[in-house]
């Protein structure tokens, strides 16, 4: 068992969050509820990924996701969650993985979701493509802003740790605007790298670390399958309103299939 509080960024309240081993899927208890964390059950994708069932929800889950896939748990862990919205802590997945390994050796992994023929979807500018070969994310980033620009970040499982401690960022152009939708009310230096116009108020852990960070939500909402991807994604210009489609359609689509099945989604 493992566990950690801390603040959470748009609600700005405490959560005390218990890691717990136990048959079934990876699912997330509130009070008497408990939410698969699964596609189907994916409500919200503005800012973070919320995730709800018979009226409970729990949001900002992307980042313990992403820690639980870098350490092999696809299932056998149920999280458990005093408040809606999990704690940023320091805006990466780092923080988590000590409650994860905590928890001991992760159950054997699902067989892979395997693509067999490309499945692209598009968001405005945004868009993104699976394709079928072995695992790998190329994930590019591009901002007008000096300090961030354009980025690209490609790697495979091997290089998966590489993007743990990477931590959320935004601009200090829009806390302002961001404040009056409601949001990042409990947003400090402490749990996000903030950029002001002439560049980041607190010293970067990679030069790369804005694409790292997209990457590493890309990680943890692609854990929401359930299993392994086995293919080739490539993110620009990503979003977890993005992630979300493409998890949709390889879903629905006859281009996919578990390792050794039918050409066609599970």
């Amino acid at each position: 068992m493992g566990a950690v509080t801390g603040v959470g960024l748009h609600s700005g309240e405490t959560c005390r969050v218990v890691l717990h081993r136990d048959d079934g899927p990876l699912r997330f208890r509130r009070g008497r509820v408990e939410v698969e964390a699964c596609v189907a059950n994916v409500a919200g994708t503005d800012r973070a990924v919320t995730l709800a069932r018979d009226g409970a929800r729990v949001s900002l889950v992307e980042h313990l996701l992403a820690a639980l896939r870098l350490r092999g748990f696809f299932a056998g862990v149920v999280v458990e969650a005093s408040a809606e919205e999990l704690p940023i802590l320091d805006g990466s997945a780092a923080p988590w993985l000590e409650a994860v390994e905590a928890l001991g050796a992760p159950p054997p992994p699902p067989e892979p979701l395997r693509v067999t023929a490309p499945v692209v979807v598009a968001l405005g500018a945004s868009e993104a493509r699976a394709e079928p070969g072995e695992e790998r994310l190329d994930v590019a980033i591009e901002f007008d802003h000096p300090a961030i620009g354009a980025q690209r970040w490609v790697g495979g499982p091997a290089d998966y740790a590489g993007l743990a401690a990477a931590r959320t960022f935004g601009l200090l152009s829009e806390a302002d605007a961001l404040r009056a939708r409601g949001l990042v009310r409990g947003a400090s230096l402490e749990h996000a790298i903030v950029f002001a116009d002439d560049g980041p108020l607190r010293p970067l852990r990679f030069p790369d670390e804005p694409v790292r960070h997209k990457a590493l939500d890309a990680l943890g909402d692609l854990a929401l399958l359930g299993r392994p991807l086995r293919a080739h994604v490539t993110l620009r210009r990503g979003s977890h309103a993005l992630h979300h489609a493409l998890m949709s359609s390889l879903l629905s689509t006859r281009a996919t299939s578990r390792d050794g099945g039918p050409g066609e989604a599970p």
